[in-house]
């Protein structure tokens, strides 16, 4: 235990607020990886279809592995999680639900919320809670390639054609208004931060921006100026892009309760 950690806490609201915090994580895994799976037949060249099936391949391990966890403290398994809740049940920050758009957009998003991933799951391993460092240590790994294949596109639609620049430049001004999110935090997350169950969101938010920031510059990209989307994700507010999402992901176990493989 460091000076800065308070002991962990052991009564019910303790674990009601870790299992929180990993549905949070582990929706904002599950959603983005169902919006990169439509990529699949759609990509612009072969190998991005396959680049970014792998990078949704990852994105659902990690989804697995903490909602898995989550469901450990009231008995839900992963599936019950992913595949039987409601819409207003969901935790994930908005950016993850938007629709595709173009595959500048997607860029973007992948560059915007990989480098929050890889800043967030370098802090939580060394998380206390044993699981969910134990998620990050292998996460981070996985999310530096899908931060650098982001890296890489980035530059390559930023610093290509005319057409190529505006798209992208128009793919971050898309994704710019969803980014306060991913570093807000509410009150519920005092305790797992001070504990050093959870990381501060807020605290990311500085080598996130050095990064990013780095990157658009490198790519001859401005930083969009766009006020902040309302957000609400995390408390359950949904976008209306989500529903034909969750339609999606959820048809099987409605169509065929308890279902099986």
């Amino acid at each position: 235990m460091t000076d800065r950690q308070a002991p962990p806490r052991r009564g019910p609201a303790a674990r009601a607020d870790t299992a929180e915090y990993a549905l949070w994580l582990g929706d904002d895994a599950l959603v983005l990886s169902q919006r990169l799976i439509g990529w699949l037949t759609n990509a612009p060249e072969l190998e991005e279809e396959v680049a970014l099936a792998n990078i949704a391949l990852d994105l659902l391990g990690q989804a697995r592995a903490l909602l898995g966890h989550a469901g450990s403290f009231d008995g839900r398994d992963e599936d019950a999680l992913a595949f039987r809740r409601g819409p207003e049940e969901f935790r994930c920050v908005h950016l993850v639900e938007r629709a595709n758009g173009d595959f500048a957009f997607t860029i973007a998003r992948q560059l915007v919320f990989s480098a929050y991933q890889f800043e967030l799951y370098r802090k939580l391993c060394t998380s206390t809670d044993e699981a969910l460092a134990a998620v990050a240590g292998k996460a981070v790994k996985e999310v530096a390639y899908h931060r650098d294949h982001a890296v890489q596109w980035t530059l390559r639609l930023g610093d290509g054609t005319d057409e190529s620049h505006r798209r992208m430049q128009a793919g971050l001004a898309g994704v710019w208004p969803d980014v306060p999110e991913l570093f807000a935090g509410g009150g519920e997350l005092d305790g797992l931060i001070a504990e050093g169950t959870a990381a501060e969101p807020a605290g990311l938010r500085p080598p996130w921006e050095a990064f990013v920031r780095g990157v658009l510059a490198d790519a001859g990209l401005q930083v969009p100026d766009a006020p902040a989307a309302p957000g609400g994700g995390r408390a359950g507010v949904r976008t209306p892009e989500f529903a034909a999402l969750h339609s999606e992901l959820t048809a099987l176990h409605l169509a065929h309760p308890g279902v099986t493989w």
